[in-house]
């Protein structure tokens, strides 16, 4: 098993994911088959309970963990589905130390930080690495570690320690860092005392860098580049220079023109793995694949314009796989997308808190926009204006896709401007909501109290319903009759209300493998009226993009019946 991790040094929000992931997916086009481990310093067991405005979004893998944003990352460029204990928190390790020391595991020893807490973490990642994560089956080549947090703060401290220690445990063979660092232009020149000296505080800490990877907002110049391999004990082949680009989906090629493949492949003999002649054509096919793709999308300019609609809108990455699956949409439909960003309580007309401003400019946004999407979220704030999304979509022939609350919203105002239900709403906007009201309920299975881990989570089936051939959405879908997608909610549809809202064309096209909990909502005689109570956003690949999306994004931009001519299945085999 070779080893590459991926720190991070000055600022954090650096880019280490990216990198890391670009890294993974050039070594895949070697034909090596990468997983990959992110590390995260915090005390949370996992990433469920916080947030998204203040970490980003919670991402939902196929065994329900819910886990940091990155291993979305990790899986859009790999193609691989890893599990929850790709995701090391400090919360974890600690909590399965502390579970050992209880159960006398350590024999009445003092149990400290050294050894016990950096030999757990080693032995978490060498029993990690080894888990089979894609279609072969088969134990990985490569193993990707992200370091998160910055070194050098207190928090990442044992880990630090730990990968120090991990580096004599395989040895200096089938082990390699790459150090991501910032060098920022201050009036007109780019300034490399920063990333000297986060080298000199890595190399402190036993840690020594066989890359390093300097984020700038433009081209590192030549000088640059020496100076900095000079100060910081490194060849000038060893510094990536990694400017911004059109799309973080240009990195590997820009990873690519500077020779790392090359470097790593001598660093950590690749050439020692026997890699077949099959695997190696189809590594080569990957790479020409995203190569095509990118290239062809920055040829691309006709415009597809998306409103979100959310209520976590000041934090974009609270939607980052929402955004991707975007992104991935407008590649395969050759336009260029534009997001436009809609507060959800900025369109509600009632709010006393209301800026009027910000009212008309909001709902300026969401008439101009081509589509519309409403995706997840929690709690009441905003919904009204959701609500009102959804209804001038669906008024308006306006392309509609409701991700998880975004399907419960549609359903509440179907339920009010179509069914006549006042007052229609979701028992989780109100807990003394009417039974004959409440469009929207509870399911009965979940825990009330304990919010960590209790929602319905990861892979589960979804049914096509008998007579649904004709579907926009299974179209999407290559005409399955099922699917399988994450999920991740407390609240389903009232199950009362569905002969009714049905009857009126609003319909249930997609259900549980029970057909007793709605998963699909698809309108009649709209051109693209669809929401699933599953996080289809999860699941999409660059090469492979999710077909709710890619439905929602070709109807925006009038290419739906062109992408429905297409086989649709091929697109999973390009990883």
């Amino acid at each position: 098993m070779k080893y590459v991790v991926v720190s991070g040094g000055v600022i954090s929000g650096i880019g280490k994911g990216v990198l890391a992931s670009s890294t993974g997916m050039l070594l895949k086009t070697l034909g090596l088959r990468v997983t990959s481990i992110k590390i995260d310093p915090y005390l949370n067991i996992d990433a469920g309970t916080m947030s998204p405005l203040e970490h980003g979004e919670c991402f939902v893998l196929d065994d329900g963990g819910e886990v940091d944003l990155d291993l979305g990352n990790y899986e859009r460029y790999l193609g691989i589905s890893l599990t929850k204990d790709h995701n090391i928190t400090t919360g974890k390790i600690y909590s399965a130390v502390i579970e050992k020391e209880r159960k006398g595991d350590y024999l009445g020893k003092t149990v400290q930080v050294v050894p016990h807490i950096t030999n757990a973490i080693q032995d978490w990642i060498e029993r990690v690495s080894r888990i089979p994560v894609d279609s072969t089956g088969l134990e990985p080549d490569v193993c990707i570690i992200e370091l998160g947090g910055t070194v050098g703060d207190i928090e990442s401290a044992p880990f630090v320690e730990a990968l120090r220690q991990f580096q004599f445990r395989v040895g200096r063979d089938d082990f390699a860092l790459i150090h991501v660092s910032l060098v920022p232009v201050i009036h007109g020149e780019q300034k490399t005392k920063p990333t000297q000296a986060a080298i000199k505080d890595l190399r402190s800490l036993g840690l020594i860098p066989d890359m390093i990877g300097c984020r700038c907002a433009t081209k590192l110049e030549k000088p640059t580049i020496d100076k900095i391999a000079m100060f910081t004990h490194v060849g000038a082949d060893q510094v990536l220079a990694i400017h911004d680009v059109n799309s973080t989906y240009h990195v590997p090629l820009l990873l690519k023109e500077q020779k790392m493949i090359q470097y790593l492949s001598k660093r950590l003999k690749l050439s020692d793995i026997h890699i077949s002649p099959e695997t190696s054509l189809k590594g080569e096919q990957l790479y020409n694949k995203w190569t095509e793709l990118t290239t062809q999308h920055d040829r691309s300019f006709e415009k597809v314009t998306i409103a979100i609609v959310g209520k976590y809108t000041n934090l974009h990455d609270s939607y980052l796989s929402v955004i991707k699956a975007l992104e991935h949409s407008a590649m395969r439909c050759t336009r260029r997308l534009e997001i436009v960003w809609v507060e959800s309580s900025d369109l509600e007309p009632d709010t006393e808190s209301v800026n009027k401003a910000n009212f008309h400019k909001a709902w300026q946004l969401v008439c101009r926009a081509d589509g519309i999407l409403v995706p997840g979220g929690f709690g009441t704030r905003g919904t009204e204006g959701m609500i009102a999304a959804a209804k001038w979509a669906r008024e308006n022939n306006i392309p509609y896709l409701g991700v998880c609350l975004g399907l419960q919203i549609a359903v509440i105002e179907f339920a009010r401007n179509v069914l006549g239900i006042e007052g229609a709403s979701s028992c989780e906007f109100d807990s003394s909501l009417p039974i004959e009201k409440a469009a929207v309920i509870y399911m009965p299975e979940i825990d009330k109290e304990k919010l960590g881990g209790t929602m319905r989570l990861g892979l589960r089936p979804t049914c096509f319903e008998k007579g649904t051939e004709s579907s926009i959405i299974r179209k999407l879908y290559g005409g399955e009759e099922s699917v399988l997608e994450r999920h991740r909610h407390r609240y389903e549809i009232n199950p009362a209300l569905v002969d009714d809202i049905e009857a009126k064309g609003l319909k249930f096209v997609g259900k549980d493998e029970a057909s007793e909990r709605m998963e699909i909502l698809e309108l009649k005689n709209h051109p693209f009226y669809v929401a699933t109570q599953y996080h289809p956003e999860y699941i999409s690949k660059v090469l492979d993009p999710s077909r709710p999306f890619l439905g929602l994004v070709a109807a925006a931009s009038g290419t739906l019946d062109k992408i429905l001519e297409k086989d649709l299945k091929k697109y999973e085999n390009d990883f």
